[in-house]
C-alpha cells in the first residue's frame, strides 16, 4: 500500500455547540488537517452536519467530515444532498465518514429496530454504493434489499471525487470497504457494552496485523489502495511512557504493555515519544490519517512532524 503524507483530525466535543466554530478555527491555526462532529442523538448533543457548515465560512483550509455518521439515521438521499451542499459552501472542503451505528439506546430513542450487526453493514453496505453515486452527480436507478431509489439525483460535489471513508469491523465489511472507500476508518473495537456507548477493546498488535493484513489482500485483488484511519481514543503526555501503560492494561484497554504501547488508537509518552510512534504505526500498518479529541495536548506532535 502506498505510504501517504500524515493527515491529522481533530474531533469536537460533541455537547459545545457554542464553542464548535471558535474550536475549529484554533484546530486550524495550530495544524490540523480535518475538523470532527460525531452522530449521537441527547440533549444539546451537536449534529454531525450541520457545524460543519458554519465552519466551513469560518476557515479557509480545514476539510471537514463527520466521523461518522450513523447509515441507520440518514437515508442516502438526504445525506448526499446535504454532503454536497456543504461541499459547495466550503469550497470542496468536505469527505464524508459513515458507519453501520452501535449505540442501541438511541435507536431505542428513534423508534429504530436494533437489527443484528450484519443487517447492519449490509444495509450500510448499500448507503456507501449508492453515496458515491450520488456525489458524483449521477442519477441513481437503485433497487437493494434495504435502499430503493428511483431515477434520484443532487447534482454533484464541488471537488471532482468527494472522499468517502468507512468506519467498519468485520472481515466482509471490510472487504467491501476496500473495494467503495477511500479511508478505511480502523476500530478493533468489541460488543457495545451495557451503557450502549462504549466498547470492548481489540487492541492487541497481532490482531490489527490480521486486519491490515486482509485489508491489503482485499485491496490488491480489487486493484485499490484507500487510505488508512485511526481515531486515538486517549492522548496521555506523560515522561514516564511505561507507568502509563501499565494503568492502562489494569483498566483492561489491551492485555500487555507492549499493545498499549503499540495500538494507534492510544498516544502515550513525551510528544517526540508520540510522534515517532505515529512514524512507527504508519510503517507498520499503513495508517497515515490520526484524529484526536484533545486539540491541546496533540498539537505539539503535529509541530514536531511538520504539519
Amino acid at each position: 500500500m502506498t505510504e501517504r503524507p500524515f493527515r491529522f483530525g481533530l474531533q469536537l466535543p460533541p455537547t459545545d455547540c457554542a464553542g464548535a466554530v471558535a474550536t475549529a478555527q484554533r484546530a486550524e491555526a495550530a495544524g490540523y488537517d480535518v475538523i470532527h462532529t460525531c452522530d449521537h442523538i441527547g440533549a444539546s448533543v451537536l449534529p454531525p452536519l450541520t457545524p460543519l457548515a458554519a465552519i466551513a465560512v469560518a476557515t479557509e483550509r480545514l476539510r471537514l467530515c463527520p466521523l461518522v455518521v450513523n447509515g441507520d439515521f440518514h437515508h442516502p438521499l438526504g445525506l448526499a444532498r446535504d454532503v454536497v451542499a456543504i461541499d459547495h459552501l466550503s469550497g470542496g472542503r468536505m469527505e464524508i465518514g459513515i458507519g453501520a451505528g452501535h449505540s442501541f439506546p438511541e435507536y431505542a430513542a428513534a423508534g429504530l429496530r436494533f437489527d443484528p450487526a450484519p443487517v447492519r453493514k449490509a444495509r450500510l453496505a448499500e448507503s456507501v454504493e449508492v453515496l458515491r453515486r450520488l456525489l458524483d452527480g449521477e442519477t441513481v436507478d437503485f433497487a437493494g434489499a434495504h435502499v430503493t431509489l428511483r431515477a434520484a439525483a443532487v447534482g454533484a460535489s464541488l471537488q471532482e471525487h468527494l472522499p468517502i471513508l468507512v468506519g467498519v469491523n468485520g472481515r466482509t465489511a471490510l472487504a467491501h470497504a476496500v473495494r467503495h472507500a477511500d479511508t478505511i476508518g480502523l476500530m478493533m473495537l468489541g460488543r457495545t457494552l451495557a451503557d450502549g456507548q462504549n466498547h470492548e477493546t481489540r487492541w492487541e498488535a497481532s490482531r490489527l496485523d490480521d486486519t491490515v493484513t486482509h485489508i491489503r489482500t482485499e485491496a490488491v485483488a480489487s486493484g485499490r489502495d484507500p487510505e488508512l484511519q485511526a481515531l486515538v481514543q486517549l492522548v496521555v503526555v506523560t515522561d514516564d511512557r511505561h507507568t502509563a501503560a501499565l494503568r492502562m492494561v489494569e483498566r483492561g484497554l489491551a492485555p500487555t504493555v507492549a499493545d498499549i504501547l503499540a495500538t494507534p488508537f492510544l498516544a502515550v509518552g513525551t510528544h517526540e515519544q508520540i510522534a515517532r510512534h505515529l512514524h512507527e504505526c504508519r510503517e507498520r500498518w499503513g495508517i497515515n490519517y490520526f484524529s484526536v479529541r484533545d486539540l491541546e495536548a496533540f498539537a505539539p506532535v503535529i509541530s514536531l512532524m511538520g504539519g
